[in-house]
């Protein structure tokens, strides 16, 4: 996975489950991570033992259903890495309604 080193990775949903643990293994190769989720406590949980681990990483709250948030994020990764090579659009979005209503 050499080839990850240095990319600049936006990954949304990564306060847990697949984007967590994506988060941690591309951090473990070298890539810069910039992770959103709506669970700050776990963002910042997150980006501390990835720091800690020697990785580069920035989060910010992050609700994929607002377009600004998303922008946001975007501009987040830009201003602080230059660019963003890769975005694991992780987040799940999912109508909660009766079965019989699909």
């Amino acid at each position: 996975m050499s080839e990850i080193k240095g990319k600049v990775v936006v990954i949304t949903g990564a306060s847990s489950g697949i984007g967590e643990a994506t988060a941690k293994l591309l951090a473990s190769h070298g890539a810069h991570i910039v992770i959103g989720a709506r669970r700050v406590d776990r963002l910042e949980t997150l980006a501390s033992l990835i720091e800690s681990e020697g990785g580069s990483v920035i989060y910010q709250p992050l609700d994929v259903t607002k377009i600004d948030q998303m922008q946001q994020i975007i501009r987040l990764a830009q201003s602080r890495f230059g660019r963003v090579d890769v975005i694991v659009n992780n987040a799940g979005v999912m109508p909660l309604s009766p079965l019989e209503a699909l």
